[in-house]
């Protein structure tokens, strides 16, 4: 299992950022390994929306099937991934600097399947390259945040 953590700081309050984080299907705007999200229910925010993110890491393109578990507006939104990678991941959205500013966290819990090299790719693939992509992913988020 990959346990991987990446956060930013970034120049705008909660709102602001929950703006642009609070609709999934806007994520490929900031997330350079989302190519495509489609919705596989009536449900497009809030627990029990469940959707599919077409992914591609390199040249590694897979369907990662998740349902949102957790949801509190302006506060954190939770995954559970049951595609080929499983596992769980979390946004959670703290004000600081007297909610001037947001630090962004993303952790993730992943297991990868044994073709992707199961617990050493976890450790190679998940916390080297992912934390690295997912790193960028937030500089990405925070632009578009702070630019609008």
């Amino acid at each position: 299992m990959a346990g991987i953590t990446v956060s930013i700081d970034i120049d705008a309050p909660v709102d602001k950022v929950w703006q642009v984080v609070e609709p999934v299907e806007r994520h490929v705007d900031w997330m350079a390994d989302a190519v495509a999200i489609r919705f596989t229910g009536e449900q497009t925010h809030g627990v029990g929306t469940t959707f599919e993110c077409d992914t591609k890491v390199g040249p590694i393109t897979l369907v990662d099937k998740m349902e949102i578990t957790d949801w509190v507006p302006r506060e954190r939104m939770g995954v559970r991934h049951s595609g080929v990678v499983t596992g769980t991941g979390h946004f959670s959205l703290e004000p600081i600097d007297l909610d001037r500013r947001t630090r962004f966290t993303w952790t993730e819990e992943l297991v990868f399947p044994w073709w992707l090299g199961g617990p050493i790719g976890a450790l190679v693939g998940g916390r080297v390259v992912m934390g690295a992509i997912w790193r960028r992913n937030l500089r990405a988020l925070a632009k578009i945040v702070e630019s609008a």
